[in-house]
């Protein structure tokens, strides 16, 4: 039961008040209990959305293809959510970039609405509660929500969990780029963009690519088309812009797309129980056992496993 303040603030994001949808995401980051009886509620309004994932290495233009892309959107009358993770700062835990330039060419725009939110260190480049960010643009009514990561590498996997569609963004001069497809990303990608097409070595790469894709065929047993792109100058973009609306409406992507879905249900379901099952072990009590063991003891005595033994076993 969502009890009257957060059932007004449920009401209000419906309605796509961005300052109940701010304050919303808000409550998610600091993670507060009023979450799980929010999103209760908030959940039934969000199956109509599509989900984006951007990524790729930094600097390879992932804001300025997002802003072109929200740009595109807008000129069919869609409404847009932008979850964009920045690295987090060390020393506060926020997001150190902000999309603060971008956030000022939608200000008045109730149809965009970005929030920037720190990785807090995650590996997977997307911050666990982005996702619940994303649940909430999506019951506002946005009809497109893009997660723009950071970084790109090995652990980039919990984009393609959040996403129905992710895009890996490469540049001609990111030198590495074809050996971080051979460590996964052909496991993740839907699309591949080259970004900054008009400069030296861009068709080296999109054939690099090419011939990669063509070895390394993913899972499901299609190659992802390969698009190519100067988001600056919004070359190529339009091209691309149909290209996703082509994947996501082709008859043979159906089940694929709906295995996605499947996955990230069951997925959010066993985060939300491993984290419950931790915090619910780590009481104050366990923490001073763990404390006490330790300073009682010689490290070397006892090895990690034997006193995890021990306090798992405790009453």
């Amino acid at each position: 039961m969502v009890n009257s303040n957060q059932g007004d603030i449920l009401n209000r994001i419906i309605k796509n008040d961005h300052l109940a949808i701010s304050r919303a995401i808000t409550l998610v980051e600091s993670g507060d209990d009023i979450n799980d009886k929010l999103f209760s509620g908030i959940y039934p309004h969000t199956h109509n959305t599509i989900k984006l994932g951007i990524t790729g290495p930094p600097g390879a233009g992932k804001s300025t293809l997002t802003d072109q892309l929200i740009r595109l959107y807008l000129n069919q009358n869609k409404s847009v959510g932008v979850i964009a993770v920045d690295p987090s700062s060390p020393f506060s835990g926020g997001a150190l970039l902000g999309d603060r330039v971008r956030m000022n060419n939608y200000l008045w725009n109730d149809n965009v609405f970005i929030r920037s939110m720190g990785s807090k260190g995650n590996l997977g480049g997307l911050n666990k509660k982005a996702q619940e960010a994303g649940d909430i643009l999506a019951a506002s009514g946005k009809d497109i929500v893009i997660y723009e990561t950071v970084g790109v590498g090995q652990g980039e996997h919990d984009i393609a969990k959040a996403a129905d569609l992710t895009i890996v963004l490469l540049v001609p001069e990111s030198g590495d780029d074809i050996q971080l497809m051979k460590a996964g990303l052909i496991e993740i990608a839907d699309l591949f963009v080259v970004n900054k097409s008009d400069r030296n070595g861009s068709e080296k790469l999109v054939q690099s690519i090419y011939s990669v894709l063509h070895i390394f065929k993913n899972k499901d047993n299609f190659e992802p088309p390969v698009f190519k792109v100067s988001a600056d100058r919004g070359d190529g973009v339009e091209d691309l812009f149909n290209g996703i609306g082509n994947f996501l409406n082709n008859k043979d992507h159906e089940l694929y797309l709906e295995n996605k879905k499947i996955s990230r249900y069951k997925d959010r379901v066993f985060n939300i129980i491993q984290n419950r099952l931790i915090d619910s072990f780590w009481t104050n009590s366990n923490i001073e056992k763990l404390e006490l063991t330790i300073n009682d003891l010689k490290i070397s005595e006892s090895s990690p496993y034997q006193i995890a033994e021990k306090l798992l076993n405790t009453k």
